[in-house]
């Protein structure tokens, strides 16, 4: 019988931690980029890394669902935009492929579950493309 865990905080929302734990994972990879990059690429990185759990915990203390739910929304837009920065720097030999793929599993597992979690919420999505199947 699976433990039924009480959510008090942002912090205890499992999207939120493994937000955090990308964030980090995205710091330590970008630390290696080219110094030219650090304005550029590797900014715009952490940048939509550090927006997805910020977002969770914004909307999570949002007095309305609606809000809560424009949140999430805009935490999957980052990890879409955080994947394609990725995906350029991957092109640019910045990241090794295994490194791609690993965070891009991260993404994927974080994103299939912020949609979990809008479902659970009430939300209908707006029709386009579904994450993968686990």
């Amino acid at each position: 019988m699976p433990v039924n865990r009480s959510v008090n905080s942002f912090r205890d929302l499992r999207v939120c931690q493994l937000g955090i734990n990308l964030v980090e994972q995205v710091y330590l990879l970008t630390a290696r980029f080219p110094k030219e990059e650090i304005y550029g690429l590797t900014s715009q990185i952490q940048r939509a890394a550090v927006s997805v759990p910020s977002n969770i915990a914004e909307g999570h203390t949002r007095e309305h669902r609606k809000e809560y739910l424009q949140h999430l929304s805009i935490a999957q837009a980052s990890l879409a935009e955080l994947e394609t920065q990725l995906e350029i720097s991957a092109r640019l030999k910045y990241l090794t492929s295994d490194e791609f793929n690993q965070i891009t599993e991260n993404i994927k597992s974080l994103g299939r579950q912020l949609y979990a979690l809008r479902n659970a919420l009430g939300d209908k999505p707006a029709p386009g493309p579904r994450p993968p199947a686990p």
